[in-house]
């Protein structure tokens, strides 16, 4: 039961890191313009993400404009683009193997593949949780350097935004819940090699019906609880000893009395 609940706990938070990866990857408040200093104009906010720039106006106008061209961008950008793609990916197919591995599913019931299942979907949820940090972080230390630089104006300043937040978050998530998955591979093995305890369900033993339980007793063990069938046995068994000892008695009158008629004949023809 320690193992199940380290399970669904780990999936559901991998679950949870996976959607704020989602997120923080298509929405574009990855850095939103400072005020400070002469900057202190609220009207208009500036927003950066990953796939667009977005201009929010006091009015409730909301602009945004996507990068024209992929080649032209910067070096963190793009690999910042690859990396959130490709921990998305990977935590989909981290719930989707982890489903199939854990205790409580039916899926491969039985095989002793579906602990190392689940210990491939947390591995998986690591690899996501990894994979989304590393720009979240370096985009975060790109964003406060630049806002400490003394020879950058304050128009240019910008500031951590919330899908920063998010992904940070998301991937610490993912991780740990990888890492709880991953436990279930330490799980004790009773019995044959492979065989686990499985979530308590109901018999499905019960539900093919009570002939199925039934054990089979063979009849020599009824007999020797009926008195009348072993007093039936004995009497049978007395009557053929007795009717061997008849026919092997008039066997031998028989073979005497051929004897002694060859004999008479002998002597008498001599």
């Amino acid at each position: 039961m320690a193992i199940l609940a380290l399970e669904l706990m780990g999936f559901f938070f991998g679950l949870i890191g996976m959607l704020g990866t989602l997120v923080a990857t298509l929405l574009p408040y990855w850095a939103t313009s400072a005020h400070v200093g002469p900057n202190i104009v609220t009207a208009v906010v500036s927003m950066k993400g990953l796939w667009m720039e977005c201009v929010y106006q006091s009015t409730g106008a909301f602009q945004c404009e996507t990068y024209n061209t992929l080649l032209g961008l910067t070096v963190d950008l793009q690999a910042a683009r690859a990396m959130m793609v490709m921990s998305s990916i990977f935590s989909v197919m981290a719930c989707a193997v982890s489903t199939v591995g854990m205790q409580c599913t039916v899926c491969m019931d039985g095989s002793s593949v579906k602990t190392k299942v689940a210990g491939v979907g947390g591995s998986m949820f690591l690899l996501a949780g990894l994979l989304s940090l590393i720009p979240v972080a370096w985009k975060t230390h790109e964003v406060v350097q630049t806002f400490y630089m003394p020879n950058m104006p304050a128009s240019l300043k910008f500031e951590i935004g919330d899908c920063l937040y998010v992904g940070l978050a998301s991937s610490l998530l993912s991780m740990l819940g990888g890492g709880l998955l991953s436990a279930s591979c330490c799980d004790d093995i009773d019995g044959n090699r492979g065989s686990r305890r499985h979530y308590p369900y109901p018999e499905r033993n019960a539900l093919r019906g009570p002939s199925h339980s039934m054990t089979y007793q063979p009849a020599a063990l009824h007999s020797t609880t009926n008195p009348n069938i072993t007093n039936k046995t004995q009497t049978l068994n007395s009557h053929t000893s007795s009717g061997t000892h008849s026919i092997q008695a008039q066997d031998s009158r028989k073979m005497t009395r051929q004897n002694t008629a060859a004999g008479y004949d002998v002597t008498g023809y001599v």
